[in-house]
């Protein structure tokens, strides 16, 4: 093709196309971008893009086209930034990131600014631990990846461990788990804690380490004794993830020091008077949330979402308000809770407990007849709760039992059923995953191990928290367009494509064909796998792994909305008793209902990317609760025979529910053969020696050989 006045002639047909106009678009803005990193959300409003399911479509084909790239945490960037081989500008990149550490002793940085996390050699720790938060600096290279060195230490992850104590060269050195090392501590024991080789300590850190070959050092200030126990597991667990187990006398002598007085101030509503309850587990104490009903002075339904009032308590930069954020959030383990408050903040002061006057932050939906919300209203209120309802007690109400309050839970349940389906018929996605509970008896030690069943009195109150949470954020998104007002954000962003290509493979192999195509066939598909499951179960194993094609959600100054609610807006308000985000979203939203505040941005992402990061290591805390209650409650069953099914899979071998007990067992691969080749997407394996193939969903007859409390494993091997 001939060239005119010096530049390239343009196929007219290609022109008028409104994707290649859109790619062009795209590809320009990133030459002008070339070193930043941006999420789908953040392109749209640069590039004032209106139609985002389009804008995905032709991202996505420029990803496929190696024109951009695109990462796991689901921004996209230039293939020539600062992230990629050979860009010697990348020495000079700063990022903030949790520290991952491997077993091997390098480790890698999760940044929530950088395309990939960043990977550090051993020698460039510079005396970081697991989980601890850094300044990681990147380094000029030729990986794929990107390579950095540690230049500061900002937050220590841990101050506490547990280690065993063994005695050498009359100095005591303590092995501890950290993560996933086994590390070793050089210990003080004071006089007043007798300490015996092999007993197990928590440990206080008084040095870290400055060097990768040095010691950290600490001072014993318990002794737990050579015996195990589940009480002991427990706190190990809690350690190991850095949460305290106590809380300091100060910190309770300052809850105790709060007024439990309740009196009406003339800046909250009284709705003392309107029908009010909660429902929970059977077992709650915190009670964050209830609902209240009334019909107002035009017939129209007034329902109020009403929250714990934990910042009337708890003061700004208070004591208990650095500590709350330090936690992040309450850890829910098998037979204990360590929550975020004190309890006499907790469970007594903030608790909407019935038949008590309680502090509230309120949203208050009006609905017309067709159940259509035409009307809210956010503030600060005062509540009575007239009863407490456990989720069994209304479950048998809405299946047809006489009880108390029966005509306002079957409206709430009415109403609840129209806003799921409306919220369903916009995009929003299902994650109906199975979770499991144990009944224990009066020592601790597990009885029975229930499946914890998603009912209508359950969605009820789901629905109701998802909307006062996407009312709030939506209020905060409206308040100021031009300039929009620092906030804390639930986002979620678009799954993986490539994870969900090999999802859809697997399906259709299955028998089940899936649609990945557009945002909106994306969630009609995930949705499509729930309703298959519920009439088949061979289909229930596609759950967990659509879940696991989802990107993680978390918490975020800004916004790029919640993809699988199909949200624009949403935000954690309903529940600041147990997550410190929602404590600051109420002190956010109460500073800018009658005027415009605005927080310090830097301040508010410090802030929720540690927020996030105690949230997730509290989901890792829960886990390994309920492995260790799974290997207690099958020890005394080793050498029996189960029927199995493959729920997963990787390089050391296949991971096996047990039927019957709901349990995850393993089973190394040299069970199987030892020349066993891991599918990429790691829901196939194969052996070409033995011309034999497995695949997630297959079942298998296994011995139950091994219950390794240790390591919180149940140990397989096949029949």
């Amino acid at each position: 093709m001939k060239k005119k006045s010096g530049k390239p002639l343009k196929s007219k047909k290609a022109a008028k196309t409104p994707q290649n106009q859109l790619r062009e678009r795209i590809l320009i803005f990133f030459q002008l971008n070339s070193t930043k990193k941006f999420t789908a959300f953040q392109i749209a409003k640069k590039l004032k893009v209106k139609d985002i399911r389009f804008l995905l479509e032709q991202l996505d084909t420029l990803v496929e086209k190696k024109q951009i790239k695109h990462s796991a945490n689901q921004k996209y960037a230039a293939l020539s930034s600062a992230a990629s081989k050979g860009d010697s500008k990348s020495s000079t990149k700063v990022f903030s990131g949790y520290v991952d550490m491997a077993r091997a002793g390098f480790a890698y940085i999760i940044c929530q600014d950088e395309v990939h996390d960043v990977y550090v050699n051993q020698k460039h720790l510079n005396g970081a631990e697991d989980g601890d938060l850094v300044k990681v600096e990147l380094l000029p290279g030729r990986r794929v990846k990107p390579d950095g060195k540690i230049i500061e230490i900002i937050t220590r992850s841990r101050t506490q461990l547990i280690g065993v104590v063994r005695f050498y060269n009359h100095r005591a050195i303590a092995f501890a788990q950290a993560g996933k090392k086994l590390i070793e501590v050089l210990v003080h024991i004071p006089r007043n804690i007798p300490v015996e080789e092999f007993d197990r300590v928590v440990i206080a850190i008084t040095k870290y380490k400055e060097k990768s070959r040095d010691l950290l050092e600490g001072n014993v200030i318990r002794n737990l004794g050579k015996e195990t126990s589940n009480d002991i597991e427990m706190q190990s667990i809690l350690v190991d993830k850095g949460f305290p187990l106590d809380w300091s006398e100060a910190l309770l002598t300052a809850a105790d020091k709060i007024s439990p007085e309740i009196s009406l101030h003339s800046y909250r509503k009284d709705f003392r008077s309107v029908t009010t309850f909660t429902i929970d587990p059977f077992d709650a104490k915190d009670f964050d949330d209830a609902l209240s009903v009334q019909k107002n002075k035009q017939g129209h339904w007034e329902i109020g979402v009403h929250i714990a009032d934990v910042s009337h308590y708890v003061e700004e930069h208070s004591a208990l308000d650095k500590e709350a954020l330090r936690r992040g959030n309450s850890v829910y383990l098998v037979d204990r809770v360590l929550p975020m408050l004190p309890e006499k903040l907790s469970n007594n002061l903030c608790s909407l407990r019935p038949k008590e006057d309680k502090y509230t932050f309120s949203v208050v939906f009006t609905l017309d007849e067709k159940f259509n919300i035409i009307g809210h209203w956010i503030g600060k209120t005062l509540i009575h709760s007239n009863h407490r309802f456990t989720y069994e007690e209304v479950q048998e109400i809405l299946d047809g039992k006489q009880g108390p309050y029966q005509k306002e839970l079957h409206l709430l349940n009415t109403l609840a059923m129209h806003i799921r389906k409306e919220r369903m018929a916009h995009g929003s996605i299902d994650f109906d995953s199975v979770e499991v509970k144990f009944k224990l008896d009066a020592h601790g030690n597990p009885l029975e191990l229930l499946i914890k069943e998603r009912k209508p009195a359950h969605m009820l109150i789901e629905e109701f928290m998802l909307l006062a949470n996407k009312y709030v954020a939506l209020f905060i998104a409206q308040k100021n367009k031009e300039k929009p007002i620092p906030f804390v954000y639930r986002i979620h962003d678009k799954p993986d494509p490539g994870k969900l290509e090999e999802l859809g493979h697997f399906a259709l192999e299955m028998g089940l064909k899936l649609d990945f195509s557009s945002p909106k066939k994306i969630s009609q598909s995930i949705n499509k796998i729930s309703e298959a499951a519920q009439k088949n179960e061979v289909f229930k194993i596609l759950q967990p792994l659509a879940i696991r094609s989802m990107a993680k959600a978390e918490y975020s100054p800004h916004n790029i909305g919640h993809y699988g609610l199909a949200f624009p807006f949403y935000s954690h308000f309903t529940s600041p008793i147990r997550r410190y985000a929602d404590l600051l979203v109420h002190r956010l939203l109460y500073a800018n209902l009658e005027t415009s505040y605005r927080a310090e941005p830097d301040l508010l992402h410090r802030q929720c990317l540690h927020i996030s990061n105690q949230e997730r290591k509290a989901m890792e805390a829960e886990r390994a609760s309920t492995r260790y209650f799974q290997v207690v409650f099958l020890k005394d069953r080793v050498g029996e025979l189960f029927d199995g099914r493959i729920i997963g899979m990787n390089e050391r071998g296949f991971y096996i529910e047990l039927e019957g007990s709901h349990c995850e067992g393993f089973l190394p691969i040299n069970q199987l053969d030892n020349d066993i080749e891991i599918h990429k997407s790691r829901f196939k394996a194969s052996s070409s020696y033995i011309t034999k193939a497995w695949k997630i969903g297959d079942k298998l007859k296994v011995k139950l050989v091994a219950a390794d409390l240790d390591q919180k494993e149940l140990l397989l091997s096949i029949i």
